[in-house]
């Protein structure tokens, strides 16, 4: 009489249980989402990936309008200012492209790249910044965020300039704006690099606390027992309980504390409010 051998069938693939979820028919974009908040709850998904999904699909219903860089907030600069000048301004921004005009603030006569000022400094010294202007993409405020994205792929373009219904300059977008829809924010090595203050006292005997909190912190600080293991963030250990990502008002009782969600939007939370819970 023969055993059976022991199965050698592999563990299923991450996308295989993914589809296993999904193999009910999704007639909706909200059905699809809910299906996917449910792979979530049954750790199918992380929370950063289910936000990073739900950005992506979501990205469609936004428009360039939506999350532009205002006129008003533009770092730009006159063909006619100085090489010194330009200098000043590149090296005070931070940022590494800018939009260059003429007389007039609504035409836009290309995009400088501040690398590609280093070729100022070689050679023969030639202190001439207009030379070095790429081409600029004008957009207008309607476009939606997935077609930008792709245009942004098949032009190579980093950056656009988004004009109103008169033709004049409304703002600017970038590639990066676009991308942290779907992934968050992007901190960049220019960005305020400030010590966030994660757990805030309130009068009332709250505490404001940041999702990002580590949970080995919030048990140093409340003298709490939640695990360190499965979830690094309270953030995390949260949406794990909720079951999907929930938003302002939502509230939850866990380990002897009432957490309940005052900052976040559709992909993610940033800040709970929590107080001792008494059964």
């Amino acid at each position: 009489m023969s055993e059976d051998p022991p199965s050698s069938q592999p563990q299923r693939s991450w996308f295989g249980r993914l589809t296993h979820a999904l193999s009910g028919e999704v007639s909706s974009r909200e059905e699809l989402l809910d299906e996917l908040r449910h792979a979530q709850a049954n750790g199918l998904l992380s929370n950063d990936t289910l936000s990073m999904v739900e950005g992506a699909i979501k990205v469609s219903d936004l428009t360039v309008g939506d999350i532009m860089v205002p006129r008003t907030e533009m770092v730009s600069l006159p063909a006619s200012a100085s090489f010194e000048d330009v200098l000043v301004t590149v090296i005070e921004s931070g940022h590494s492209r800018f939009p260059v005009h003429g007389a007039d603030r609504d035409e836009i006569v290309g995009i400088l790249l501040a690398k590609d000022l280093l070729r100022c400094f070689t050679g023969e010294g030639r202190r001439d910044f207009r030379p070095l202007l790429r081409p600029v993409a004008l957009i207008p405020e309607s476009k939606r965020l997935n077609i930008l994205l792709k245009e942004f792929r098949l032009s190579h373009h980093h950056m656009a300039i988004v004009v109103d219904e008169y033709g004049g300059v409304g703002g600017l977008v970038t590639i990066e704006d676009v991308l942290e829809q779907i992934v968050g924010d992007i901190d960049d090595e220019h960005d305020d690099e400030e010590t966030p203050n994660l757990v805030q006292p309130q009068p009332d005997g709250r505490f404001l606390v940041a999702a990002m909190t580590p949970v080995a912190d919030f048990n140093d600080r409340f003298e709490a027992r939640f695990p360190t293991e499965e979830h690094e963030t309270v953030g995390a250990m949260l949406g794990a309980a909720f079951g999907h990502v929930p938003q302002p008002g939502e509230e939850t009782a866990l380990g002897g504390f009432l957490f309940r969600v005052t900052k976040g939007d559709a992909r993610r939370v940033q800040q709970f409010a929590v107080r001792i819970h008494e059964a």
